[in-house]
């Protein structure tokens, strides 16, 4: 009696009032939300990929492939490619290759890098307008009272490759503190620094001066150095950032700017596998 009852249940039409209403997922929405409640695995299909991230259908994907407008690793996409996870893959509407600029510029003490609510000069506002019209944006930060290196770009993609802690791109500092230097400064600069419940990863650290030294890290945590040098006693009293990766700042003045291009580019790009 119990599996009769149960039978006539299920008989009982939708709309009866009282009744829960019981829409079951068809087969399409169940690999759907199986697909996004999994983490993606690669390689995969470009196609699934695009899927994936919401584009379109994979048919609908392998239709924008054949019309030229999805690339892969900045050359057009074929049908049937297969995605790494490091790979990069751009859909764009036009068919057109993005137009991306890389500026270096040598920020000076007392500029914001991003733009403030106080309404202070940014870094970008330091430019001529023609090239503020680029939608530059920097890579990075160095707070106001550091100078030295900014790379600015309109390429979203370095970002994430350049700022993303699972790469360790090397980024060179001079720095200049309030006291000399103890003995035993270098090896443990170099050994990782306890700030605040935080040990920093093992740097490179070269003795200028009494009072100055250049340490080049693969991190960036917030006013990293100078917490840095608190822990092991002194202070910063000035810093300035000569490199990041292969770009450096050289003869650069203060408020000057420079086109990465060339070479220069190229070495840049395919350091973060973006050629």
């Amino acid at each position: 009696m119990k599996t009769k009852r149960q039978g006539t249940a299920r008989r009982v039409p939708k709309s009866a009032p009282g009744r829960k209403k019981t829409v079951r997922p068809s087969h399409h929405k169940q690999t759907a939300t199986a697909t996004t409640s999994t983490p993606p695995t690669f390689p995969m299909r470009i196609n699934r990929y695009l899927a994936l991230q919401g584009h379109s259908t994979r048919r609908g994907a392998d239709e924008m492939i054949e019309k030229g407008l999805v690339f892969l690793n900045r050359r057009p996409a074929k049908v049937g490619d297969t995605v790494q996870k490091t790979d990069t893959v751009e859909v764009r509407r036009s068919g057109k290759m993005p137009v991306y600029t890389y500026i270096a510029i040598n920020k000076p003490s007392g500029v914001n890098t991003h733009k403030e609510t106080t309404g202070e000069k940014d870094i970008v506002s330091t430019l001529p307008k023609d090239l503020q019209q680029l939608n530059l944006f920097p890579v990075g930060r160095l707070d106001k009272d550091s100078e030295g290196l900014i790379i600015l770009t309109n390429d979203g993609r370095v970002t994430d490759r350049l700022l993303n802690p699972i790469y360790d791109h090397e980024k060179t500092y001079e720095v200049k503190t309030k006291m000399p230097l103890r003995n035993n400064f270098k090896e443990k600069m170099e050994g990782g620094v306890n700030i605040e419940g935080y040990t920093t990863k093992p740097c490179k650290v070269e003795i200028l001066s009494e009072k100055r030294f250049r340490v080049t890290l693969t991190e960036g945590k917030t006013h990293q150095i100078r917490r840095m040098c608190v822990a092991l006693f002194n202070e910063v009293s000035a810093l300035r950032r000569v490199s990041v990766m292969n770009i450096r700042l050289n003869n650069l003045p203060s408020g000057g700017y420079r086109l990465i291009e060339g070479k220069e580019r190229e070495e840049f790009l395919k350091a973060l596998s973006l050629v």
